[in-house]
């Protein structure tokens, strides 16, 4: 499957589906919704084998006890929740908007992994599935379903994409506990 925009972003062709402007079918949908947990699989296991892997990474940039079984544990958590996401929204007829919430998510993460390494002047462990992946995903996810939203809904789901990341930042400084 492919996306491709045209230069006035105002039709979208998924492999051989034509759409008109800013419609899309239920099919291409639902098919680009699973890209987010397939993406968010390869970005764990970056995370877990990359370089020093994650945990011993926080440890030594911002001194964040986080075992590898609690990062897992966080990881493992994080995935059914994106994974039900796309469930739901599909059962709940609201799919756009838990796609823009998505391509929301991995933007800003993509964005933190990138910044943080920069600032670090250190690989990260994520940056690779962050740049050549979460930043394209997002960045396509976000332009590509804007038509499809009203403005206020857009914003609204860029807000909570935004929430959703300060609160997994939260969760990981603390370690990965909640409380």
């Amino acid at each position: 499957m492919h996306l491709i925009f045209n230069s006035a972003l105002d039709s979208v062709t998924f492999s051989r589906m034509k759409t008109r402007p800013g419609r899309l079918t239920d099919k291409s949908i639902y098919l680009w919704s699973w890209i987010f947990p397939l993406t968010y699989l390869i970005h764990i296991a970056e995370e877990y084998w990359g370089g020093e892997g994650y945990s011993a990474y926080i440890f030594r940039i911002r001194g964040v006890h986080l075992s590898p079984a609690r990062f897992l544990a966080a990881q493992s958590i994080g995935f059914i929740l994106v994974t039900l996401g796309v469930i739901l929204a599909r059962q709940f007829n609201f799919p756009q908007t838990m796609l823009l919430i998505l391509g929301t998510i991995v933007l800003v993460n993509g964005l933190t992994h990138s910044l943080t390494s920069l600032t670090a002047h250190s690989y990260g462990p994520g940056l690779y599935s962050s740049v050549f992946i979460w930043i394209p995903l997002g960045l396509i996810t976000l332009l590509g379903f804007k038509r499809g939203v009203s403005r206020r809904r857009y914003w609204l789901c860029v807000g909570i994409g935004v929430g959703i990341n300060g609160l997994i930042g939260v969760i990981t400084m603390r370690g990965g506990r909640l409380v």
